[in-house]
């Protein structure tokens, strides 16, 4: 294997990113070391400068160029994280960048990038067409090209964050690191195992932009059909050909985790951290329902917090829901004055809160036989919806249970 990730380079990048970056240092969390037995610390990479890790790779590797290589000006290809990193950095180094991202890209992120002085060209529906066009773009006008993960510079600069683990929590057992195209894992794999080669490495991946895992069972780069998931900071058809090799080596296991599950992780972090952590960001956080963490050190990093209103307010909805904290039910009601009531009264009897109603008279043609009264209302978990019900119920209203619509 190629040397080309060493101890001497990541001591460097550790140096050298320090100019840009924000000291993310690990916060402890009560709430998931209660869960799982162990002492869980939270590496909070979404609290870093322009939202996520890519901010390390990207300026390392622009540092390691000529500067007839960055006078050519920069370009890239990304539908957010990388995308910022990049024209973050440039901006530091006083480079030109291009930044091509899909044409589905949320405007925020097209702001933000623009915000740092980069100049952004909206080309294809997914990442692997806006990388297409960036890569003839690089070969035809004579820009550097910096790829978002498959790079061993990138990766070397994504590695700097194992040397502050490992300096802040020199005893931990285990990192648990989100795996999108494999340049974040690879460089912290590489360099949590120079440093200390009992630190097992946990990759987690999306179930269904599972690329490493299929590459990892093939023992080689595959590309996968496609790459559905709400992380989409992580949903990557085929991992890095030049990283491939370090993650063999030194990644540990790789597990997956389904979208409900990062819905459900999202609730948690604000709920119990009061921090934004995109769905990518928390593959680590979710994972570790899958492990035995009793008595280990774990460090879950939080890879980026870039997230637009509309997912967040969609994740949030979903999530209630999924929890049974937001439920919706159907009763059929005689058409009279005092129905209403009684149903209401039973509801806060039990402390429920009414949030929505919706009064169906047309539900039948004979209105005295019965209405139909759609009603939307928080609980405080599936224990206590099924309280509700069975009070309804008692009550003789016949509850049920429909699918749930905020707006």
């Amino acid at each position: 294997m190629s040397d080309m990730l060493t101890l001497e380079k990541f001591e460097e990048a550790s140096e050298i990113v320090k100019k840009v970056t924000t000291a993310t240092k690990l916060i402890r969390s009560d709430y998931l070391s209660e869960q799982t037995g162990g002492k869980i610390f939270l590496k909070p990479e979404n609290m870093q400068n322009t939202g996520a890790y890519k901010l390390r790779g990207a300026y390392y590797k622009i540092s390691t160029l000529t500067d007839e290589e960055r006078s050519r000006g920069l370009i890239t290809a990304s539908a957010g994280n990388h995308a910022q990193g990049v024209a973050y950095a440039a901006r530091a180094f006083g480079c030109k960048a291009t930044i091509v991202m899909p044409t589905i890209t949320p405007l925020i992120k097209v702001n933000r990038t623009k915000s740092y002085g980069a100049e952004v060209i909206l080309y294809g529906d997914v990442y692997d067409d806006s990388c297409a066009y960036a890569q003839d773009l690089a070969e035809k006008e004579g820009y550097t090209f910096v790829h978002p993960f498959d790079d061993l510079d990138v990766a070397t600069g994504q590695g700097t964050i194992a040397m502050e683990i490992v300096q802040e929590l020199p005893t931990v057992d285990y990192i648990v690191v989100p795996v999108g195209g494999g340049g974040l894992v690879s460089g912290v794999a590489t360099l949590a195992k120079m440093l200390n080669p009992k630190i097992k490495i946990v990759g987690v991946e999306p179930a269904e932009a599972a690329s490493m895992t299929a590459a990892l069972q093939m023992g080689e780069v595959v590309e996968l059909e496609s790459a559905n998931t709400i992380a989409d900071g992580t949903a990557v058809k085929a991992v890095g050909q030049k990283i491939f090799p370090y993650v063999q080596q030194y990644v540990d296991q790789m597990l997956l985790v389904e979208d409900d599950e990062l819905i459900g992780a999202f609730l948690d972090m604000v709920e119990n951290h009061k921090m934004i952590v995109e769905n990518s960001g928390l593959l680590s956080v979710a994972a570790l329902k899958q492990m035995d963490c009793k008595g280990k050190k774990v460090v879950c990093i939080l890879s980026g917090g870039n997230m637009d209103v509309i997912t967040m307010s969609s994740i949030v909805q979903h999530g209630l829901i999924q929890r049974d904290r937001i439920f919706s039910v159907s009763v059929l009601l005689p058409d009279k004055p005092g129905e209403l009531v009684r149903v209401a009264a039973t509801i806060a009897e039990e402390q429920g809160n009414v949030i929505k109603l919706e009064h169906n008279q047309f539900v039948s043609t004979n209105r005295q036989a019965a209405v139909e009264l759609r009603i939307t209302m928080e609980a405080f978990g599936t224990e206590h919806k099924h309280r509700i019900l069975e009070a309804l119920e008692k009550k003789g209203f016949r509850p049920k249970q429909i699918g749930t619509k905020l707006y």
